[in-house]
């Protein structure tokens, strides 16, 4: 069945992101058709993960009402399964977004919640991944009323396990919405033992399903940005536990 992920975080720094782009493009390696939605509009950052400089038309112009959806979608690949959808990274199309009401704000919404019936159904994708804002902008609480399911990426820091527990109890039970757990950079979790214990730890702490725990990779970080892991590393460690955690949404494992 098709699904609107979204893909969030209580603070920046959890390799959101990352993730996203990772599994949006695990899924089109699966011959699923997904598209990638940047709706952090404070910190655009996927125009730059993909070298695109100019885009017909921005997810902002889709959400300030000006151009339809087909003219933002960006097709990555040559067999129509890999799609995103930029948000401008221009400093002034920041500072627009940022000084948006609440009114702006369910106009907005209800063009997300119309991409179920544009995307989903008429145009046949599998997946929408919405790669949100942390913390609790408007943007990232409209992509959570959208979505049907979000994926919290969080790490061992106890300011974010903190936070992470709080939106749990106020933020995603407060819509009612199926949320998995991933847990990243972790140090110290080699063996099997220790992966069963940490998993054990982070479901008494917050309660949720586990999707996954992805290791510190140093490769990652001295890619920079450069790598999409799953594409470019098809070996890598990264590129088995992403995979892992694309099958349990697929076969509906997070319950």
């Amino acid at each position: 069945m098709s699904k609107i992920i979204a893909v969030h975080s209580y603070k920046g720094g959890t390799g959101k992101t990352l993730f996203s782009v990772n599994l949006a493009a695990t899924f089109a390696k699966h011959g699923k058709k997904v598209c990638l939605f940047d709706l952090d509009f404070r910190a655009p950052s996927l125009s730059t993960i993909f070298k695109v400089e100019n885009a017909e038309c921005w997810l902002n112009d889709y959400l300030n009402g000006t151009c339809e959806i087909n003219k933002v979608l960006i097709n990555l690949d040559g067999n129509g399964k890999f799609f995103v959808s930029l948000a401008n990274p221009a400093t002034e199309a920041i500072r627009d977004m940022s000084a948006k009401d609440r009114k702006w704000e369910m106009r907005a919404l209800g063009r997300l919640l119309s991409l179920r019936n544009t995307l989903l159904n008429d145009k046949e994708f599998d997946y929408l991944i919405f790669d949100t804002s942390p913390g609790l902008q408007y943007s990232s609480i409209n992509a959570i009323v959208t979505a049907d399911l979000v994926v919290v990426a969080t790490t061992s820091d106890r300011s974010d396990v903190d936070g992470t527990q709080r939106m749990l109890r106020e933020l995603y039970s407060l819509f009612e919405k199926k949320t998995g757990l991933v847990l990243n950079k972790v140090l110290d979790s080699a063996s099997k033992s220790k992966k069963d214990e940490m998993q054990d730890k982070v479901k008494a702490i917050y309660q949720v399903p586990m999707l996954g725990l992805v290791p510190c990779f140093c490769e990652i970080l001295r890619a920079e940005g450069n790598l999409i892991f799953v594409q470019d590393k098809p070996d890598h460690p990264f590129t088995r536990i992403v995979d892992e955690i694309a099958k349990k949404i697929e076969s509906n494992e997070v319950n």
